[in-house]
């Protein structure tokens, strides 16, 4: 295995090549990073964060959800398990529900690390999960895709690949993510083996594995410890993974069973409510919170129960809905102030924290699709997130992923990655020696300074058109979306796949064969 982990070929040299192909265009991308260069490095902040909640409304929601877990309780369905496993830590178990003594939760949680690193196979991607660090992830679920012909359609295993390797190409895009589609043209119980060897095979980041039953959580260790050995997996965390409560106050049989792999294995579970305010938590922040509050206590401390010191991080998903017509709404300031407030109660637990992305309800990468992700992108990174899930390609409230917006949303991120470095307070930021030299009244433009830093000085977007209104006529008239098409279109010619020891890509294909080959197609 180790001769795996001994690679010298950067992610990003697979997209150089083909470069002088796109004539203008692709020599404007070079220059703006915005192209398949170099992978740049997960985000250390240097920014502060922004809380919303004092002193006294962080002890009141906790209160509040303290009251929740021990008056109301929290269903954990279809597990005798986790039933029996709550009895023995000293919870009141009826039912299905569990009523939680005031304080069994976070002392059980005291054992969670605050920090870890979520190992890529190539060691360089490797990254940081918790303290200042933010790490983007590709959009997650969607059953169809928009794809780069306008067409709206179900998403297929090839959709699946192309949205791994752009992934891997994105120079701001920290992991491959996970189901960063679904590809309907495999069986149900067998499209997970195809999901997780496709983010081994076609990018070298990290990775997320499957949820969808307990059986396909242990095909993705199986196939993780193919990759890097028995021992490193069960000491190391190498995939990371979605459980989501079944909002309000219900955590399912196959949630559960999924959590109980991946903790029984030393890797990460993001315990995460779902929460469509409104219908499925109260229609109030402070409300929201708490019920979130709750819902995390109980399945990240449940984590615990099966193996110490497993890694878990606190998560939400909240959006607002339309009172009007039920649908969900992105990028309005209820589900803003959720994520800064839940922030906020997670840095009290000690556990990393995930929420937002590039959220919005269009249906095409319009502007109303921009202003809702920059809305909760931006919140994102201000309220101090360390995993960000959807933080490219969504569209149509989760429903879409879109090739366009992806293009689009990497381009966003990379500008969060230079909004996080914060102020250059060194020698060379404070440009006093620029200042003398320009003196009143002249202008920076040939100064040596200025000369010495002009490519690197600001953010240059890739697919933003700042020319003249004659140029821009001159080339076309393109929207944002025909050039995002475009270069999605060059991104993918010039993909070249990250280098895999073949006696692992073997075994992994053998491994999917046999399990394949030892059940019947389901096809729900």
């Amino acid at each position: 295995m180790d001769d795996l982990n001994q690679q010298t070929e950067p992610a990003g040299g697979a997209g150089r090549r083909g470069r002088g192909e796109r004539g203008a265009a692709g020599r404007r991308a070079a220059r703006a990073g915005g192209g398949p260069g170099p992978s740049l490095p997960y985000i250390t902040r240097r920014i502060g964060v922004y809380d919303v909640l004092d002193e006294e409304g962080l002890q009141l929601i906790e209160r509040n959800a303290d009251t929740i877990l021990e008056e109301i309780g929290i269903e954990f369905r279809d597990d005798d398990e986790a039933l029996d496993l709550w009895r023995q830590a000293g919870a009141d178990v009826q039912g299905h529900r569990v009523h939680f003594p005031k304080g069994l939760c976070r002392e059980l949680l005291k054992t969670a690390p605050k920090e870890f690193t979520w190992h890529a196979r190539n060691p360089a991607r490797s990254v940081q999960i918790g303290g200042d660090a933010t790490v983007f992830a590709p959009v997650y679920g969607p059953p169809f895709v928009r794809d780069l012909d306008g067409k709206r359609r179900y998403a297929t295993i090839e959709d699946f690949c192309n949205f791994v390797k752009l992934s891997y190409m994105a120079p701001s895009m920290h992991s491959s993510g996970g189901t960063v589609c679904e590809p309907v043209d495999i069986p149900v119980n067998k499209r997970h083996l195809d999901m997780v060897y496709s983010h081994i095979r076609y990018s070298d980041k990290p990775f997320m594995g499957s949820v969808t039953a307990p059986e396909r959580a242990e095909d993705t260790v199986a196939m993780a410890k193919i990759v890097f050995g028995d021992e490193f997996v069960e000491n190391n965390c190498v995939t990371l993974n979605l459980i989501n409560a079944n909002s309000p106050m219900v955590f399912d049989g196959t949630m559960l069973g999924a959590l109980k792999v991946y903790a029984r294995h030393n890797q990460a579970s993001v315990v995460s409510p779902f929460i469509l305010s409104g219908a499925m938590s109260p229609v109030t922040v402070a409300g929201t919170l708490t019920q979130i509050l709750a819902e995390v206590l109980a399945g990240a401390s449940f984590s615990q129960l099966i193996r110490k010191g497993s890694p878990v991080l606190f998560g939400t998903f909240a959006a607002s809905i339309s009172m009007q017509s039920g649908a969900p709404t992105f990028g309005t300031p209820e589900p803003s102030l959720v994520s800064y407030g839940a922030a906020q109660l997670a840095r009290r637990l000690g556990l990393p924290f995930r929420t937002g992305g590039s959220l919005c309800g269009s249906k095409v990468p319009d502007a109303q699709a921009a202003h809702e992700s920059s809305n909760t992108l931006n919140t994102t990174l201000l309220a101090g997130t360390n995993f960000v899930l959807h933080a490219a390609g969504w569209l149509e409230g989760g429903l879409v992923s879109s090739y366009e917006k992806f293009m689009i949303d990497q381009d966003q991120l990379g500008m969060m990655q230079k909004m996080a470095q914060g102020i250059d307070l060194s020698e060379e930021g404070q440009a006093l020696s620029a200042i003398r030299e320009v003196g009143p009244g002249s202008h920076y433009l040939g100064c040596t300074h200025t000369q010495a830093h002009f490519q690197s000085a600001f953010y240059r977007s890739a697919l933003a058109d700042n020319n003249s209104f004659e140029q821009w006529e001159i080339e076309g008239e393109k929207r944002i979306e025909q050039r995002a098409n475009a270069l999605c279109r060059a991104w993918l010619d010039s993909y070249e796949a990250p280098p895999l020891d073949p006696a692992i890509d073997e075994a992994l294909l053998a491994f999917i064969k046999d399990r394949k080959d030892s059940m019947p197609d389901a096809f729900t």
